[in-house]
């Protein structure tokens, strides 16, 4: 559910993410912070469900700062204090 909220928040469920009147980066920041909190803190538990959940967090916080008009430095964009910087 986290991960749907933050694709749509970030425009990707239209086609055209720039004019999309469900984006709202500041949510999406949010809802991808508490994704990637969730996943580190439940990794151990995830089992083969950890690789693809970590892999759609990742594309989530690249597609939160290809959308940001002035992206956040490595390290700092959402969720990036649990998983490390995403480039």
């Amino acid at each position: 559910m986290l991960m749907s909220a933050a694709a749509e928040r970030l425009g990707l469920a239209d086609e055209d993410p720039d004019t999309s009147p469900h984006r709202d980066l500041d949510e999406a920041r949010r809802l991808i912070t508490a994704l990637a909190g969730l996943i580190t803190a439940s990794g151990e538990y995830l089992g083969l469900h950890a690789a693809p959940l970590r892999d759609g967090l990742q594309s989530l916080q690249k597609a939160f700062r290809e959308a940001s008009a002035v992206p956040d430095p490595p390290g700092q964009g959402p969720g990036e204090k649990y998983t490390g910087p995403v480039y």
